[in-house]
């Protein structure tokens, strides 16, 4: 074990560099195209071959011990989200890391540094992948609705589209750690909620908004009352269900003279099931509809898989609690029976493999929010990466033994990712839902 974590330390600067260079050029999904090639360039340098994706960002890489065994996967995410009132966002896009994965991807560079280090795979068997995928934030959903419709992407989520694509095939056991609060203990929880992600646009008729309103058709108030309408029925859905439900609208009229003849809302179905997820969204379907029949609008839903609800397998999360206190052995590590209510793409993951999803403290303010920062860079960087290898020594060393234990006492959801892929399929619908 000592080896392994002086190899990670050698490989700081690496981290802190490149941590520091992706913070300072966020970008969001499927267009993270400076931190996509920094990384390539990076890895490159490290010696590695690598498989890009194809008209999108993002990259992996195998490393064959030469020994047989399971094949592990370690993932760093590399997109960030907007919040233009951070101080750190680009003036033009909004776009920041409040969201931690620069740390993620920087630690993934370290990681493939220190597994370059004499003698490191020296005790492990099988294959280890190392991916680093785009588009974890779920975002600016009509530019990915273009993207889709150019051929370039069947998937909101940049694991489900490299599933789709076949870049997970081989793999046995995924994992990956995301920045938490400095203030709280690395944790994880036993999973989190799925997301079904709608797109509304309401269709009225636009007049002159002086003159002769009464020949309009308000597509903004018609949204405004659909939104009203859900907000009716947020006290019947049951607490089980764990259901999300926040709009925001995109688009509600060009000029303030004129009746807006369409209004766009962007939000998410979430939920803790498929089944939640899937009773509730036809609820909330209908009372969006309902507003646009009162007010004779017609409305357009796109309904569109987003993630799957994340099972954090429990061996994994052994592991992760094992592999954590291994390197910071004064601390605890607190495995939360609890489900987060945000989501994550590693959710279609662990509907197939063993996956596990856990939190390393190093971060100050809120997620996602104008005040979220690196607290610890060392912690951040280093010890995240002394962690994950630590993980990965514990289940491919002795021949596999423990990681081979996890693989056969795992119980997927679904037995393959095409069959899981197929079944997601189910969830898409579009179109307009008023006939007059």
């Amino acid at each position: 074990m000592q080896e392994v974590l002086k190899a990670v330390e050698k490989q700081r600067q690496l981290m802190f560099d490149a941590v520091d260079y992706i913070g300072a050029n966020p970008e969001t999904g499927y267009k993270e195209y400076k931190t996509d090639e920094y990384l390539k360039s990076a890895f490159r340098k490290l010696g590695y071959d690598l498989v890009e994706a194809e008209d999108i960002t993002g990259f992996y890489t195998v490393i064959d011990t030469g020994r047989e065994g399971p094949e592990v996967m370690i993932l760093g995410e590399m997109d960030s989200v907007i919040c233009p009132s951070h101080p750190d966002s680009n003036l033009e896009t909004g776009a920041v890391h409040a969201c931690g994965h620069h740390v993620q991807t920087s630690t993934l560079l370290g990681i493939a540094g220190a597994l370059k280090e004499k003698g490191v795979l020296d005790k492990l068997c099988g294959k280890i992948r190392l991916c680093c995928v785009p588009a974890e934030e779920l975002l600016e959903m009509e530019y990915r609705q273009r993207l889709m419709k150019e051929g370039k992407i069947k998937y909101y989520g940049g694991k489900t589209e490299f599933m789709h694509r076949g870049y997970f095939d081989g793999v046995d056991i995924a994992f990956m750690v995301h920045t938490g609060p400095i203030s709280a203990p690395a944790t994880v929880k036993a999973g989190s909620v799925g997301i079904l992600a709608k797109t509304v646009k309401y269709k009225g008729v636009s007049s002159h908004a002086g003159s002769a309103p009464w020949n309009g058709k308000n597509a903004l108030y018609a949204a405004t009352c659909g939104i009203n309408a859900v907000n009716a029925i947020r006290e019947t859905f049951e607490e089980k269900d764990l259901i999300r439900f926040h709009p925001i609208v995109t688009g509600g009229g060009d000029i303030v003279n004129a009746i807006p003849e369409s209004a766009t809302i962007e939000t998410f179905v979430r939920g803790k099931t498929f089944e939640g997820m899937q009773k509730n969204n036809k609820r909330i379907n209908q009372a969006l509809i309902g507003a646009a029949l009162s007010l004779d609008n017609n409305i357009e839903i796109v309904d569109k898989f987003g993630y799957a609800p994340l099972a954090n397998d429990p061996n994994m999360q052994i592991l992760a609690k094992d592999g954590y206190e291994s390197v910071f052995t004064e601390e605890k590590f607190v495995i939360d029976p609890t489900t987060g209510t945000g989501s994550t793409d590693m959710g279609d993951l662990s509907m197939v493999i063993p996956a596990c999803h856990p939190y390393m403290p190093c971060m100050v303010g809120q997620s996602h929010g104008n005040n979220l920062f690196i607290a610890d860079k060392e912690r951040a960087c280093v010890g995240n990466a002394k962690w994950q290898m630590s993980m990965l020594l514990l289940l491919l060393e002795n021949d596999g033994e423990r990681a081979k234990k996890i693989i056969k006492e795992f119980k997927p959801e679904f037995a393959s990712f095409k069959e899981y892929l197929a079944y997601i399929d189910t969830f898409e619908k579009e179109g307009d839902r008023i006939e007059y």
